[in-house]
């Protein structure tokens, strides 16, 4: 067993029971993108959350372990994503990652976003024209020291 095998067994028992990530983060005590991510494998989940994931995908004590477990986080099958929207996301940054950066210094000075600190919401925004994707981030500013 390892962490992709829980991952892939969750993904398993999340189709089969018909169930949403909104459900399981409720459940959790979370927001639906940490619990999402979690569940994927890029969190770590605490003890009593793994056992809440764990009882409503049929996981075994051990396969809860694996939750609790810091993973290698950002791991993709590939350098550049393959699957057409996770490109899109890695499009958004290759156009645009020279204005993020340069807006971001431009109001905080030298420093990052964190990914850390980091809260993120994905909606659906109804428009006339098409419904549209709403992604909001936020990330505490950390500026670069000096010394």
């Amino acid at each position: 067993m390892n962490r992709t095998e829980v991952t892939e067994k969750i993904m398993t028992a999340k189709v089969r029971q018909g169930l949403k990530w909104a459900d399981v983060a409720a459940r959790v005590g979370q927001s639906k993108a940490w619990v999402t991510a979690a569940c994927l494998g890029q969190m770590t989940l605490t003890k009593d959350q793994s056992a809440v994931v764990g009882m409503l995908f049929g996981l075994t004590e051990e396969e809860q372990q694996w939750l609790t477990i810091p993973p290698y986080k950002g791991s993709m099958p590939t350098g550049i994503p393959t699957d057409p929207l996770i490109y899109r996301f890695y499009e958004l940054v290759s156009v645009y990652g020279t204005t993020f950066k340069d807006l971001i210094h431009e109001e905080f000075g030298d420093g990052i976003m964190s990914a850390i600190d980091f809260e993120m919401d994905i909606r659906r925004e109804p428009n006339p024209n098409g419904d549209r994707v709403k992604v909001t981030m936020s990330g505490k500013f950390l500026p670069y020291k000096t010394y």
